[in-house]
């Protein structure tokens, strides 16, 4: 049986993402994400040290923006996650603006409450949590001054 590699695939379509969003200043018009919240996290390679982009939903709590290490329900973290466990300064493209800001991982209420709340809007991280035995991380992300 031949068939197109789910990697090589999902690459496409996030590199497809990454164009729309960056042609339209922050804003997806075409695609499974058109319309919904996308940032754009740049961190920095736990082992490698290379800059590594991907494209997340996300939700608000105030001025802080959230996101899930979901991996659409892997029994796996994703590597994002890794990566700014290792070096939690990153880099956010979102609504037509590039900044740094600071992660950290939410635990305990915090972490449910976010976590609910990501889920009302983004319904698939519902199912997310049913695939896996883990417990899906949730990062906050909070803006650094200028340097």
């Amino acid at each position: 049986m031949t068939g197109e590699d789910p990697r090589a695939a999902f690459a496409a379509m996030s590199e497809a993402l990454v164009r729309d969003f960056r042609a339209h200043d922050g804003e997806v018009t075409s695609g499974p994400f058109r319309g919904r919240p996308v940032l754009l996290l740049t961190t920095t390679g736990a082992r490698s040290g290379e800059r590594r982009l991907a494209p997340l939903v996300y939700t608000r709590d105030g001025d802080r923006y959230v996101i899930v290490a979901s991996k659409g329900g892997a029994p796996t973290h994703p590597a994002w996650y890794l990566n700014l466990l290792a070096h939690p300064v990153v880099t956010l493209e979102v609504g037509g603006e590039t900044f740094q800001a600071r992660a950290h991982v939410a635990s305990g209420p915090e972490r449910d409450g976010l976590y609910a709340r990501h889920a009302e809007v983004h319904p698939s991280f519902t199912d997310y949590q049913q695939r896996t035995s883990r417990v899906i991380p949730v990062v906050v992300l909070e803006r650094l001054p200028p340097a």
